[in-house]
């Protein structure tokens, strides 16, 4: 995710973000007027947007003050402009509660607002600290209007004030919303990381003229969606203004590929990502300690395997422990000349790259526009989409929401880079709605009867996708050693091995299988449909950024086809090579039912490989081992979030 949220605070707002984030991430003394520390700083000026600004004497694009932060944010929720009101009150003669009651927007609150970080992809923002002056200005206006349009999503379709009993009326903000906008360049680490902070007051104007509060849960749920919304209109105009493409790149294997700017080297990335590193090796420690713990009996805490849950807390714990303090902001100019030097000596990558990086990722951006179409079949997206939530989300559940990320998500992977036709995303998620998800809504309240919060599932069964498949209890097992003490795991070690060498059990990733119930479900409605004979093109964009190690590798000799012992006939898939080169309808190389067996194999073994592992530290009772959490052995398994890249925060 390039979106993250967090609530802001009245008291907040004083300890943290009138000292630092206002000011790049700086240090500001508190006798420094704002203005003279971003000026010290090197950073702009911030700047007021929203459709709620003309509702508070605001225009869009204004420079924002300290006493206007204050007054919206540090003082629970009042007027930008309180002390002037409350001035002129109390000279007309009014009480001094009447004057100050005068300068409040509703009633009094706590939270005051929220904190969107928005950030680009890392290969956006390198070719924007390594680019020219045109192609920074490019990049930090694409930037700019991405964050517009999702603030302007925002307001038309996320933000609800509620009031009433129990908050029982709920009403969009029919004036929009208000916002304060900063910018900053760095991250901790001082690597480039173009981001800006957009501080959302949570403060809106109902149709009767009284003001309300947002309800902050909305946003936290549509944060992803947002985050993929923002990831399509950044790459998109980026791309289009520069002659750039985008292409899938696996970051982590097993899950969802990255789409990055196409020419630039992952080294890069990883010069960018110094944190990143800190992080995995704290993770990496947490995970063993994980594991290996031990009760005052000796017996272990939580089962030896590490679930999606849990890594995602673990990952949280070590972000934390590895947060290096801010340093000392210094301008953009230098700050870039800084960064090309240290790239160019410790990224790895050749200094003629380095300086020469958008005409490289041009010269890449040709040869994938020269393969790969932009075209968009809505009714294949809605099955990939329906099919990637479904498996997705524990027990099969999900909202509209979910689907609209999935397909935004859908949309930057098969357009490569391209913009889009303005509402093609809310077409695909109807397409799925009406197709292929099954309304399963139980209405007990006023909020669970909305569109928003209907609940789905797909039609199909789980019988009907590739599942995990459980393996029997294994026999006991001649390579498991004895517990020695009580804070060495019991697990199997080759002899010789100390703790920590042993690989951790981990419960295998879910996107493949996701992808895969994509594949299954379209092979069945070509099968069984009428709609056999099209040019499934948003297969072919698929199908291309396939990982290489699913190809069948070239046969040395033609005539030697036999196939070694023990193991397994290797995926036919030339045609797909043909695909990359003549760019012909998917209908003539489509998976057959016996390469679609094949995967599901391929992924069954892997997670047979897993739980076999896993079964081997715990106690062979007979009983099915239940699914591990981060807390306690015995509860069901929930799925988090993946880790993310480093925000700099």
């Amino acid at each position: 995710m390039t979106v993250d949220i967090r609530v802001v605070r009245a008291g907040q707002m004083y300890r943290y973000f009138f000292r630092e984030t206002v000011v790049g991430d700086g240090r500001r003394s508190a006798r420094t007027p704002l203005r003279v520390a971003q000026e010290q700083a090197g950073v702009p000026a911030g700047r007021w947007m929203g459709r709620g600004l003309a509702a508070l004497g605001l225009a869009p694009g204004e420079e924002v003050t300290e006493a206007q932060l204050r007054n919206l944010f540090g003082e629970r929720g009042r007027h930008p402009y309180a002390d002037r009101i409350e001035a002129a009150r109390l000279a007309q003669g009014d009480s001094a509660k009447k004057a100050f009651k005068a300068g409040a927007l509703g009633r009094r609150v706590t939270v005051t607002g929220v904190d969107f970080v928005f950030r680009p992809q890392p290969t956006i923002y390198l070719l924007w600290a390594f680019g020219d002056e045109e192609t920074r200005r490019v990049i930090e206006a694409a930037h700019e209007r991405a964050i517009e349009r999702v603030m302007e999503w925002i307001e038309d379709e996320v933000a609800v004030i509620r009031y009433g009993k129990d908050g029982i009326y709920r009403v969009r903000p029919p004036g929009g919303l208000v916002a304060a906008r900063f910018r900053h360049y760095e991250a901790r680490s001082g690597r480039p990381l173009l981001h800006d902070h957009l501080l959302l007051s949570v403060k809106g104007q109902r149709l009767d003229g009284k003001w309300g509060s947002i309800h902050t849960t909305a946003l936290h749920e549509n944060t992803v969606a947002a985050s993929a919304l923002y990831n399509e209109l950044v790459a998109a105009e980026v791309c289009e203004t520069l002659g750039l493409a985008t292409e899938p790149r696996t970051v982590t294997p097993g899950r969802r590929p990255v789409m990055e700017i196409a020419g630039v080297p992952h080294e890069m990335i990883r010069w960018t990502a110094r944190r990143s590193d800190q992080i995995a090796a704290c993770l990496a420690e947490l995970e063993h300690e994980y594991v290996t713990a031990v009760d005052d009996d000796g017996e272990p805490k939580f089962l030896p395997v590490v679930s999606e849950r849990a890594r995602a807390k673990m990952n949280q714990i070590a972000a934390r422990k590895t947060r290096p303090p801010k340093q000392k902001t210094q301008p953009l100019a230098q700050l870039r000349v800084w960064w090309k030097v240290s790239a160019i000596l410790t990224s790895g990558v050749a200094a003629d790259v380095i300086t020469s990086l958008l005409e490289h990722a041009r010269a890449a951006a040709a040869a994938i526009r020269a393969r790969v179409a932009a075209v968009v079949d809505v009714a294949l997206a809605a099955v990939d989409v329906t099919a990637t939530v479904f498996v997705m989300n524990e027990g099969g559940r999900f909202h509209r929401r979910h689907l609209l990320a999935e397909a935004r998500r859908h949309l930057t992977l098969v357009l490569r880079g391209r913009r889009r036709d303005p509402g093609l995303d809310e077409e695909i998620v109807a397409a799925a709605i009406s197709a292929h998800c099954l309304d399963i809504t139980e209405p007990k309240t006023v909020r669970g009867r909305e569109a928003a919060y209907r609940l789905y599932t797909a039609r199909w069964a789980l019988s009907d996708l590739p599942a995990r498949r459980r393996p029997p209890a294994p026999g006991p097992d001649p390579d498991r050693q004895p517990q020695a003490d009580p804070g060495e795991p019991a697990g199997s070690r080759l002899p010789g091995q100390d703790a920590g060498e042993w690989e951790i059990p981990r419960i295998p990733l879910q996107y493949e299988r996701a992808a895969l119930a994509g594949a299954v479900v379209r092979q069945k409605l070509r099968t069984a449909t009428a709609v056999r004979g099209r040019a499934y093109d948003v297969v072919a964009h698929q199908q291309a950024a396939m990982p290489e190690q699913l190809l069948a590798p070239e046969p040395a000799d033609p005539d030697d086809q036999e196939q070694k012992p023990g193991r397994r006939e290797a995926l036919d898939l030339t045609a797909l090579r043909a695909l990359r080169e003549s760019r012909t309808d998917v209908e003539a190389l489509d998976l057959t039912a016996e390469r679609l067996r094949h995967l599901q194999d391929a992924f069954a073994e892997a997670a047979d490989r897993a739980h076999t592992t896993m079964n081997r530290y715990v106690r062979r009772d007979g009983a099915e081992p239940p699914h591990p959490d981060d807390q306690q052995a015995h509860r069901s398994q929930q799925h988090g979030p993946h880790r993310g890249r480093e925000t700099g925060h």
